[in-house]
């Protein structure tokens, strides 16, 4: 049987085109983690039984980004990444509401009325126990229970879900992430983390000593450990992307020039151009620290070394990739 298309809705979409009765799950959903499918799993569920479609419903920009735009903000995942997951997880559709000056305004009972009820026509929600919306954050899972009672809509609230007696949350990937214990934050995950971007020209130094790379430039905000890791790598996006497996560093290039950082990719047996194309890196595990060579030759010496390991650990891990599903 062939699923329906991956369905956005937006603040600008049509009534019409808004399917009516779907039981949505409710979050932010920065890195879609095992936490987040929990919740999602929920909603399916309650759909399912109830012949209804699953969406997920969250906020573009990030609330955190909006009410404090000048803080940096490590998002696990952009808008176009979330979606990605999203539509792996086998949901129908998701809802991205604008978080500008008028919803952060927004009551919770105004957000109940308006948008779950007279626009969305929700028969269902499953939200995260600390999921709180509404101006001033008054809105809780609580206030969805009651009102879903009054309303006649099942809501369903996911207690937190821990990791070896550890609470999973998007706090906690993000300081694995810092930190480099890139296996911990893939177990809270639920898959490997993984960053999306466009090949841009280089130095080309790396073709120079044996090992061009693919270059591409983060977000400045991304707070991932400078270093060396084994990666796989998707070309072509969609659902069945060409996989190659390789070696990356994410920093400064101290041997050379310390500039901004910068992920540098180097994919085993590849020789093809791909500037300009865009590639998805997923992060297997982290072999070492960036470090500064006194010599071209010890720094290839050691890049051999990263290759053989990276090999052997992503030898170890052959299904290792984040499930994406397409969105357009």
């Amino acid at each position: 049987m062939i699923k329906n298309p991956f369905q956005i809705i937006h603040d600008t979409t049509p009534p019409a085109d808004i399917p009516r009765g779907a039981v949505i799950a409710l979050g932010n959903f920065d890195g879609v983690h095992f936490g987040h499918r929990t919740v999602i799993a929920a909603a399916q569920k309650i759909a399912k039984s109830a012949g209804q479609k699953a969406f997920a419903l969250s906020f573009e920009p990030h609330p955190r980004s909006f009410f404090n735009p000048a803080a940096a903000h490590f998002r696990l995942t952009n808008e176009q990444a979330k979606l990605r997951l999203l539509a792996g997880t086998g949901l129908d559709g998701a809802v991205v509401l604008d978080f500008n000056a008028a919803r952060a305004a927004t009551s919770a009972q105004d957000f109940i009325n308006q948008e779950l009820v007279r626009r969305l026509g929700v028969s269902g929600i499953s939200v995260g126990d600390d999921f709180h919306f509404g101006k001033g954050r008054s809105g809780s899972p609580a206030t969805l229970a009651e009102q879903g009672e009054r309303l006649g809509i099942k809501v369903h609230i996911q207690s937190h879900v821990d990791l070896s007696g550890l609470p999973i949350s998007s706090s906690a990937i993000r300081a694995s992430l810092a930190e480099g214990r890139i296996r911990d934050a893939t177990a809270m995950l639920g898959g490997p983390w993984f960053v999306s971007g466009t090949v841009i020209p280089g130095e080309k130094r790396g073709r120079e000593l044996g090992y061009p790379t693919a270059n591409i430039r983060l977000d400045p905000h991304v707070d991932l450990k400078h270093g060396i890791y084994a990666v796989r790598v998707g070309l072509g996006g969609g659902t069945d992307p060409q996989r190659f497996d390789g070696v990356a560093s994410y920093g400064r290039r101290p041997t050379f020039d310390n500039g901004p950082p910068l992920l540098e990719v180097f994919l085993f047996d590849f020789n093809a151009d791909l500037y300009g194309q865009t590639l998805d890196v997923a992060f297997i595990e982290y072999l070492r620290d960036e470090l500064k060579f006194d010599s071209i030759p010890a720094l290839i010496r050691q890049m051999d070394d990263d290759s053989l390991r990276a090999r052997a650990v992503l030898e170890a891990a052959p299904g290792a990739f984040p499930t994406l599903g397409a969105i357009g």
